[in-house]
């Protein structure tokens, strides 16, 4: 979103004038669920003096119910009216930050880590820009308003009306995510039916989270509105691509991008190799947070674009981390993260392992320019290609088992999503799917 910079009397201001009667203070808890508290426009100067209070034991990993007084610090420069609510009693918002009474930053805030992270690269005098590619599937809804996974569409990638029946609204959301001061750089058809795309401006890092937070509720909005429903569920069908949240990363110091350099074969500079480096060092131990569902693990899997192996490249598009062929800037694409992620955490460890990658002058194994996906297990061995976790249950043993994930994570919030996410894989294990029963159910 561009970049406005408001203070408290701009703001009262603006709801003022713009005769906004209700706030939302938003905010996300560790699995990248958007919460809010209403307020009306009477009690804005409350919120503004960071007095707004709500019961931290009623989200789930948040605190338990002794501790559970929590309070919600607006960011001022988040705020923005909604479009698509009444024109009169105009309903506006403010992404927070989550504090303790005693006015510490609440350990268990997912943008709180990815702030801590941030000071880390300035301290060390960088800017960590991101530009994400947010996929999604548009589905019919059944006569009661609920999601299906009928599409009626066929169309593929960069395909136009009419066989992309959600063009519509796909349009209304672009012109919608503008109104909110969103720079939208494209927006296409993906490879899958009802699968889409729709790519905004590349920020600095907290920005981008605060922006793919409201990407997804207003995408979610608008799908609502022309009778679809937009999902961010990664693999919503079998056999046919998933969605995917390409992350590209790069990092400035007094506004120059240091990945880039000219003398180098790969354009890429000493920095840009330690970062990769850093990367591939840690990705088996962020994939619980890349990739945080069952589900997630069903689109890692070889034949459907989507990253199974931990190597990088700049020729093609088989490996995990791939260098995009710009003149403009430099950059990093990590691809196996699903929008179904928390992107505060995401662009947390993906920065911590790109700084340690730097610190410890982590050198990446050699490129390769090969079909990964065409190589035989042998040819993978000998070139020390490892692959990603295949199931969630390994991906958070991996977390858990590593000391430096869980320290950019925090204890609390570690503790409560490794939990939450065994409990997730217990209840899908025991769960007795239509895939069973076709199996075996006609001849056991």
């Amino acid at each position: 979103m561009k970049n406005m910079k408001y203070t408290r009397e701009d703001v009262i201001r603006l709801v003022q004038e713009e005769d906004v009667e209700f706030i939302r203070l938003q905010f996300t808890d560790i699995f990248g669920t958007m919460k809010n508290v209403a307020i009306t426009a009477s009690q804005l100067e409350k919120a503004l003096n960071n007095k707004c209070m709500f019961d931290g034991s009623s989200i789930e990993g948040f605190v338990r119910i002794e501790e559970s007084d929590m309070y919600l610090y607006p960011d001022l420069d988040t705020f923005v009216i909604f479009p698509w609510r009444p024109q009169q009693g105009k309903v506006a918002r403010m992404i927070c930050d989550v504090y303790r009474p005693d006015g510490t930053a609440f350990e268990g805030d997912p943008r709180h880590v990815l702030k801590k992270v941030l000071k880390e690269a300035k301290d060390m005098g960088y800017q960590f820009d991101v530009g994400p590619e947010c996929e999604f599937f548009l589905y019919h809804t059944d006569d009661y308003g609920q999601p299906t996974t009928i599409t009626h569409e066929k169309a593929g990638y960069f395909d136009l009306g009419p066989i992309d029946l959600g063009e519509n609204a796909r349009r209304d959301m672009v012109l919608t995510l503008e109104s909110m001061g969103f720079e939208i750089e494209a927006s296409h058809h993906e490879v899958a039916p009802a699968q889409h795309e729709i790519d905004f401006k590349y920020d600095d890092a907290l920005k981008t989270a605060d922006n793919i937070m409201t990407f997804k509720l207003s995408v979610k909005t608008i799908a609502k509105r022309h009778g679809l429903h937009a999902t961010f569920m990664p693999k919503p069908k079998a056999g046919i691509n998933g969605s995917g949240m390409h992350i590209n990363m790069s990092l400035s110091k007094d506004g120059k991008n240091i990945f880039a350099d000219p003398s180098d074969k790969f354009g890429l500079s000493r920095e840009a190799y330690y970062f990769i480096g850093g990367l591939m060092k840690h990705i088996r131990c962020m994939c619980a947070i890349t990739n945080p569902l069952v589900n997630s693990y069903k689109r890692l899997v070889p034949g459907f674009e989507a990253p199974v192996y931990i190597a990088w490249s700049a020729q093609n598009r088989s490996p995990l981390i791939r260098i995009p062929g710009t003149r403009e800037g430099m950059r990093v694409e990590l691809r196996c993260p699903d929008p179904s992620s928390n992107p505060y955490l995401v662009l947390a460890v993906c920065l911590a392992a790109g700084l340690d990658g730097i610190r410890n002058q982590i050198m990446p194994p050699e490129h390769v320019d090969k079909n990964i996906f065409r190589m035989t297990e042998e040819e993978r061995q000998e070139l020390g290609i490892d692959t990603l976790p295949d199931n969630l249950l390994a991906a958070v043993d991996a977390m858990e088992s590593d000391p430096f994930v869980r320290g950019v994570l925090g204890e609390h919030i570690t503790k409560y999503y490794c939990k939450a996410k065994r409990n997730e894989w217990a209840q899908y294990s025991q769960n007795v799917t239509d895939w069973e029963l076709e199996q075996y159910l006609y001849r056991i």
